[in-house]
């Protein structure tokens, strides 16, 4: 499934250009005009990618990745300055401010979405690999099937519980319906009605606390992550 690009640009015609060939890759896209709605619109949407510019009214592109990346809510969202800046100090900068890299324009729409393409593979192989995941006051140990809390006290979890937490936890603020949770977790070749999400989930909450997965009625549920 491909992933959710928050487009920052005060630039039309660029926003525009970008949107209709990502959109063409399979890509969820939102849009911005400057720094702070890019801000606030990454708090509403949780993307995995910001392809952001520099130089904007409001709030330019260098200031929004310092607020982004000091934030606990936004700081593990990637940003991609994408810029007519191709200075080196702009370059420093933006790398200073948490850039994962830094383009610049005029854009060439087919080898900028080859290299979004090999980021989110580069991503998703990273994202498999992972056995700890510190993320919400919880450190979710793949290792062990464990969770510690923040008072220290350490839980193990069975495994379909295990499973669905970390599947929520690497995709915080993000709503999963009942659907995608039983493919995901328990697959294909393996009948089980929605209800037994419903179950595990009320299993977890027993055991974690009631607000660290959020239900949204007729949607799913979501792993609870507060700014």
């Amino acid at each position: 499934m491909a992933g959710k690009i928050l487009l920052v640009d005060d630039d039309e015609d660029i926003i525009e250009l970008l949107t209709y060939n990502l959109k063409r890759e399979g890509y969820t896209i939102e849009t911005a005009p400057n720094g702070l709605e890019g801000i606030e619109k990454a708090k509403d949407c949780n993307p995995d990618l910001i392809l952001m510019d520099i130089m904007m009214p409001v709030m330019d592109g260098i200031e929004a990745g310092r607020q982004i990346k000091q934030s606990e809510k936004l700081r593990k969202i990637h940003v991609i300055y994408l810029t007519a800046r191709a200075e080196e100090f702009s370059e420093i900068a933006a790398f200073d401010a948490g850039a994962d890299d830094y383009l610049t324009k005029p854009i060439k729409p087919r080898a900028l979405i080859s290299r979004i393409n090999a980021f989110f593979r580069k991503e998703n192989l990273k994202n498999e690999d992972e056995t700890l995941l510190t993320i919400g006051g919880l450190e979710i140990n793949r290792n062990n099937y464990s969770v510690k809390t923040e008072d220290g006290n350490e839980v193990v979890l069975p495994k379909k519980e295990f499973e669905l937490l970390y599947y929520l936890a690497k995709k915080p603020n993000k709503v999963q319906s009942r659907g995608e949770l039983l493919q995901k977790i328990w697959g294909s070749e393996v009948y089980v009605v929605e209800r037994t999400v419903d179950v595990h989930i009320r299993k977890i909450r027993e055991k974690l606390g009631e607000d660290v997965i959020k239900t949204l009625k007729g949607l799913g549920y979501m792993f609870n992550l507060k700014d």
